[in-house]
């Protein structure tokens, strides 16, 4: 679209009448400051200004144009048929216009000289489109890298700690048993078959993030009844930690269709982050429901240390771990990015409320499948 801008209504009306027979959409401003709201509210790709207007000339309207960053570049062309010294051009100029023609003039020759500053200005665009995404992507790069790196020493010392753990009670042990003393073996033997777990865990995360990066994490969907499965796996993470207690409330007895294995990693990492940031006396709650849109919410809450605002936007990404806990609690900070996929490949979805120091809710919701209208 092309603004033309004239006190002189008359001037306006020929200019349209030309510009509009060569298929220009064109738009009008019968002064400075009228032109000025408009530019500031529509998008322009020329704008054709009379030198000489009462209030704000032309050279004022294009100085404030070329001020704004969202304005700058739009091509300027000064018309005037008083202003024609060689003093009042090169103001024209000075002050960010692209062109100074005089009247009269020749309007095959302004339709040419538009038609050229127009395809310069999209050309300008589409540079500095090209410019942005570059830089962005240099960027995302370099922040990719970045957490590439990050993530290789987090994986060496987490993998590191459980390995020199094992070793330790391993040799313990060994004492032990050279010292007949067995209670003390067994219990050196206890803490190196958890610390094992614990690595176990860490590869097993490993391998799920070597296949989602490739598009190779596996999914077998099948309908299950979720009731069982909920007491499964809390029957599961109550063996692994059985100093504490685990609350449930809500009604499961539903069908989902998706894979049993993926959506019991999904829950397992829910319920072990919640015993991890938490203390023991206090109760674990996990509850589910059914929502309007047909599918089961299920809420996991803890009393834990929380997290702040700024981290809960970040929780679900790759390589993420929130500043309070990145020093204290292991882990690569990929399980709930792993998470993320699995309930997005379920059609699902996922979030967080959380305050610091007063503990947080995760949850997320699948769709149920038709069997529970037959159900």
């Amino acid at each position: 679209m092309i603004l033309i801008v004239d006190d002189k209504i008359e001037n306006i009306t020929a200019l349209k009448k030309v510009l509009e027979s060569h298929n220009f959409v064109v738009d009008t401003a019968l002064s400075g400051q009228e032109a000025l709201k408009k530019i500031l509210r529509q998008s322009y790709q020329l704008i054709i200004l009379d030198v000489q207007m009462p209030d704000m000339d032309g050279f004022e309207v294009a100085e404030s144009i070329s001020g704004f960053s969202k304005t700058n570049d739009i091509p300027i062309i000064f018309l005037s048929a008083v202003n024609i010294s060689k003093e009042f051009i090169t103001k024209g100029y000075a002050s960010g216009g692209h062109d100074y023609l005089v009247k009269p003039f020749d309007p095959d020759i302004l339709v040419l000289k538009i038609r050229t500053f127009i395809k310069l200005y999209e050309q300008t665009l589409e540079l500095s489109k090209m410019q942005q995404v570059l830089i962005d992507e240099i960027e995302q790069r370099k922040r990719a890298e970045q957490k590439k790196d990050e993530f290789l020493s987090i994986a060496s010392h987490e993998l590191k700690t459980p390995l020199t753990s094992v070793k330790g009670y391993i040799q313990l042990a060994e004492m032990s048993v050279q010292s007949n003393e067995k209670e003390n073996a067994l219990n050196f033997i206890n803490r190196s078959s958890n610390q094992l777990k614990k690595l176990d865990t860490l590869i097993t995360e490993l391998l799920d993030i070597s296949k989602m990066t490739t598009g190779n994490l596996e999914y077998h969907f099948a309908d299950f009844n979720f009731e069982p499965f909920l007491d499964n796996v809390i029957d599961v993470i109550l063996r692994s930690n059985p100093g504490r207690n685990i609350i449930r409330s809500g009604y499961a007895d539903f069908f989902i269709n998706g894979d049993e294995f993926r959506l019991e990693q999904v829950l397992l990492n829910y319920l072990s982050n919640a015993i991890k940031y938490s203390t023991e006396p206090h109760p674990i709650l996990i509850h589910v429901e059914t929502t309007d849109s047909n599918e089961v919410k299920v809420s996991v809450r803890d009393s834990g240390i929380g997290i702040s605002k700024a981290d809960q936007s970040n929780l679900f990404g790759k390589f993420y771990r929130a500043v309070q806990s990145s020093s204290k609690y292991q882990g690569f900070g990929m399980g709930l990015y792993i998470c993320a996929e699995i309930i997005e490949k379920h059609g699902g979805t996922y979030g967080v409320e959380s305050e610091p120091d007063k503990g947080s809710t995760f949850h997320f919701t699948l769709p149920l499948t038709n069997k529970n209208h037959n159900h």
